[in-house]
């Protein structure tokens, strides 16, 4: 069995109530379900939650709640892989044969089933060996970054021996998309770290969106509405 679990904690503190607050819309964590939901490679959708208003949220969009996330695994400094550890022994605990567990995180509208299939099929041709996540390129190259003297604003290359480099002999540097992850039941049980462990699809830089405050919360809604006004 594969199973998709959202870790959706009740006490975000940046943007209070996120996972369920209304974003264009629908609450939140409605996106994360729906899309898991319609993978057809996806068997089960759990919501991984310390949260009364959560859990009934996730139930009425489909997903299943089958236990309540433990208080030590619901601060703001838990990481993932344990979370989702902890959900693959609690479902398993009720009779679930897990094979595959997708941790997708609550905040992202802009995510695609077809995105989740494509990083299950980047796994599977690897023989299930590590995680496998979206990624997206930086903007500019990260090589020809600088850094600015607090005192007075000067500004310094942090790589001086690529000034000169041309752009397209720098090689291409990506960030973690922080949709979601795929991996092995085993895996996220070994505790294995994910970005040391990974191997990643590549989505379109526009399509990634980090919504950590009021300010990225309204962008991304004006780009929500514009990219589904546009079919």
């Amino acid at each position: 069995m594969k199973i998709a679990v959202i870790p959706a904690r009740g006490g975000s503190k940046r943007i209070p109530r996120k996972n369920i607050k209304p974003f264009a819309g629908k609450p939140m964590i409605g996106y994360a379900i729906e899309a898991a939901l319609q993978c057809e490679n996806i068997d089960r959708v759990v919501v991984s939650t310390d949260d009364d208003e959560i859990t009934q949220i996730a139930r009425d969009f489909g997903a299943e709640v089958p236990f309540r996330r433990p208080a030590e695994l619901a601060d703001d400094i838990t990481p993932t892989v344990p979370v989702i550890a902890h959900a693959i022994e609690a479902c398993a605990q009720i009779g679930w044969d897990i094979s595959h567990a997708c941790c997708i995180y609550p905040g992202v509208p802009f995510i695609r089933t077809q995105d989740l299939a494509s990083a299950l099929e980047l796994l599977r041709s690897h023989d299930d060996e590590g995680y496998t996540f979206p990624v997206t390129g930086f903007p500019s190259p990260i090589q020809r970054a600088l850094k600015r003297d607090s005192d007075g604003g000067a500004v310094a290359p942090f790589n001086p021996e690529h000034v000169g480099t041309r752009t397209q002999d720098l090689e291409p540097a990506f960030f973690d998309a922080g949709q979601f992850y795929w991996a092995a039941a085993s895996t996220w049980q070994d505790g294995k770290a994910i970005h040391a462990n990974g191997r990643a699809i590549v989505l379109p830089e526009w399509r990634v969106v980090d919504i950590d405050t009021p300010e990225d919360w309204d962008r991304a809604e004006v780009l929500f509405r514009a990219l589904s006004e546009q079919g």
